[in-house]
């Protein structure tokens, strides 16, 4: 497969050798997590219940994770991971080889279903802290791979601000007003994107 020339930032850091108590207690807390999540939605997570479910003292919890919006990346980051694998190196229009207008429409659409199928959880990750959702290395990665994209179309556009534009319908607390409160369709939510993409 033909690695993307515009490819993302490697999600996190690079992989640090694990003591085998460490990593089982890792393992552990991120079971425990994702059961709750699977069972009670992701309102049920705290760091209190997840040391409990998962049977280690809470303070090992903080410690892996800082808070809870670190454990609720760490959820997330196997699904990351493919998504920037599909980036980089899967098939078009999402991967290499599409005109990158189409790329950056498929890379909307993706992240909208995304947020259809993990908008509980995104909210946790995204909401922490006032400027969470932007100091993340996942929001960075999105925002770089963009403005590379954006850099290919040619247009005579500001790549970087374009690139939170349109990333900005995709914040999850809007995203659950415009589908909860506002009654908005996903159907109806993909094509106000694409008619922001109309700026190319």
């Amino acid at each position: 497969m033909t690695r993307d020339s515009a490819a993302a930032p490697v999600l996190g850091r690079a992989p640090v050798a694990e003591r085998a108590d460490a990593a089982r207690n890792r393992r552990k807390i991120l079971d425990a997590a994702g059961l709750i999540v699977q069972t009670r939605g992701a309102g049920g997570l705290s760091m209190d219940e997840v040391a409990r479910v998962a049977r280690v003292g809470v303070g090992t919890v903080y410690r892996r994770f800082g808070d809870l919006a670190g454990l609720a990346h760490a959820l997330l980051e196997e699904h990351e991971r493919r998504f920037q694998e599909a980036l980089t190196s899967g098939p078009p229009p999402l991967g290499p080889g599409a005109a990158p207008k189409d790329r950056i429409k498929a890379l909307l659409s993706t992240l909208l279903d995304r947020l259809e199928e993990q908008s509980d959880l995104l909210l946790v990750a995204e909401t922490s802290a006032p400027y969470a959702r932007f100091t993340c290395s996942t929001y960075q990665a999105h925002h770089a791979h963009l403005v590379a994209l954006i850099r290919e179309t040619g247009a005579g556009v500001d790549p970087e601000f374009l690139a939170d534009a349109l990333l900005a319908p995709l914040a999850t607390n809007l995203y659950l007003h415009q589908r909860r409160v506002r009654g908005m369709s996903v159907d109806r939510i993909r094509s106000g994107l694409s008619t922001l993409l109309a700026t190319l």
